[in-house]
């Protein structure tokens, strides 16, 4: 395997032995566009986050990795969801396997210009209408669908 494989309500994924938490951001820039990287480990477009280190809160891990991965800054400004399906598993090449835990927030993008980290291959935003056509796991286009729903009163659990 290279790099990182997801897996989603599929039988044949392997057996967790991690859980970290994680955070990520759905970051609107002034035009109402969605900054999203393309990972350099599977390819995939995703929003920008990765894993709460000790000493930061989860909202402080969230705005580091968004920082680090597209060289933008963000500013949390709520939270879209607690993400933790255990049909999402994340075996990645070194033997790690992670069930799903990730806090999503929503940001407001400061002005910059968007440069990719080294865990990303291409930065961007993008128009909500865009996002459908893209290469993402489905766990990605869910906690954008729940950032982007006018309806919603509260942060999804789950």
């Amino acid at each position: 395997m290279t790099g990182r494989r997801d897996y989603f309500d599929d039988p044949a994924a392997p057996a967790v032995n991690s859980l970290v938490p994680a955070a990520s951001v759905v970051a609107f820039d002034e035009a109402g566009r969605i900054l999203l990287q393309r990972r350099r480990d599977n390819e995939q477009w995703a929003l920008p986050g990765g894993a709460m280190q000790a000493g930061e809160t989860i909202a402080s891990a969230a705005i580091r990795e968004t920082k680090e991965e597209t060289d933008i800054d963000v500013e949390v400004i709520g939270l879209v969801g607690i993400y933790t399906d255990p049909r999402h598993v994340i075996a990645y090449a070194d033997g790690e396997v992670r069930q799903e835990f990730n806090v999503c927030f929503r940001g407001r993008a400061l002005p910059g210009i968007v440069s990719p980290g080294s865990e990303s291959a291409e930065v961007r935003f993008f128009a909500p209408i865009e996002i459908g056509a893209l290469a993402m796991h489905p766990s990605t286009s869910l906690r954008i669908d729940h950032s982007l729903d006018t309806n919603r009163t509260s942060p999804y659990i789950g």
